[in-house]
């Protein structure tokens, strides 16, 4: 079986194409390498293809051959979505309706989309459940609700359809979030820089997202939405903390500054849809990867 992974020389992505490699899976990775690279070691054995989402020809190319379509490629964070709104509408919107529609021109059987915990906004209610209200905070957040209504109203014939909708994805190999951010500022004996302080977030390891999106594929169905996340509460005072543990010799300190405000301050996830539709459990500690986080940069 040949899947297509878009964005897949990116964070999750570099994760993912290894273990579908490992599994068996041919594997062609679409990545226009603003983030992403093709130096990863598990690109060696893919089909890498330099290419970008917002040309429909470069979708088709990646998406020939291929049973079915991973569609990680995105601006993938909030403040970057922020300060490039055109690239964010482009790639977020525009890209994927361009994958959408090269997948159906392939005769792919399944498509599934990496959407996000920020289509929720702030949600008035926590644990919040896949049925909860749509009320993007930011445009990040707006443009992955775009991406899932395009998807589920598409004018042709299309793929079987999946969406998960990630937590904070945490784990090797990430950059420019965060978590990173604090492990380099660590690293280096800077503070770090806590924008408000009183935020609450879901983090889940990389590695049970990429079990979910191998659970899927396996499946081959369509999957109405689905949080993959811990179902866990950390602040990100907590999440400081931890860091600075990892660090006693030089325990940075943490320079707290005002919230910034299209950051979503409170999310968790109801996860028992996880549990049931692709039998994940989610994790005691979802920090513990912090320690396999603390020397690696790419």
């Amino acid at each position: 079986m040949q899947v297509t992974v878009t964005g897949g020389a990116g964070f999750i992505g570099h994760h993912l194409v290894r273990e579908l490699l490992g599994r068996g899976y041919e594997v062609v990775v679409l990545d226009n390498l603003r983030r992403g690279s093709f130096e990863r070691p598990a690109m060696d054995a893919a089909t890498c293809l330099q290419g970008d989402i917002r040309d429909v020809d470069d979708c088709r190319n990646a998406l020939a051959g291929s049973d079915a379509v991973v569609h990680l490629a995105a601006q993938s964070n909030v403040m970057g979505s922020q300060h490039d709104p055109s690239y964010t509408y482009e790639t977020n919107v525009t890209g994927t309706w361009n994958i959408a529609r090269a997948a159906s021109e392939c005769g792919l059987r399944q498509f599934v989309f990496a959407s996000s915990r920020e289509v929720y906004g702030e949600a008035a209610v926590l644990p919040v459940r896949e049925d909860a209200p749509l009320a993007p905070h930011n445009l990040y957040g707006a443009s992955k609700v775009a991406g899932e209504m395009l998807l589920q109203s598409l004018p042709w014939p299309t793929p079987e359809v999946a969406i998960l909708r990630l937590g904070n994805v945490i784990g090797p190999g990430d950059a420019g979030r965060v978590t990173p951010l604090w492990l380099e500022a660590a690293r280096e004996r800077r503070p770090l820089i806590l924008f408000g302080g009183e935020q609450i977030l879901d983090f889940v390891p990389v590695s049970l997202v990429c079990n979910a999106f191998l659970r899927v594929l396996d499946s081959g169905a369509a999957i109405r939405p689905v949080n993959v996340a811990s179902g866990r509460a950390t602040t990100l005072r907590e999440l400081s903390s931890r860091i600075r543990a990892l660090y006693p010799q030089h325990a940075p300190a943490v320079d707290v500054r005002p919230a910034r405000a299209v950051e979503v301050t409170r999310f968790v996830a109801d996860v028992n849809r996880m549990r049931e539709v692709l039998g994940i459990e989610p994790p005691a500690d979802p920090l513990s990867i912090l320690a396999e986080m603390r020397d690696v940069t790419l």
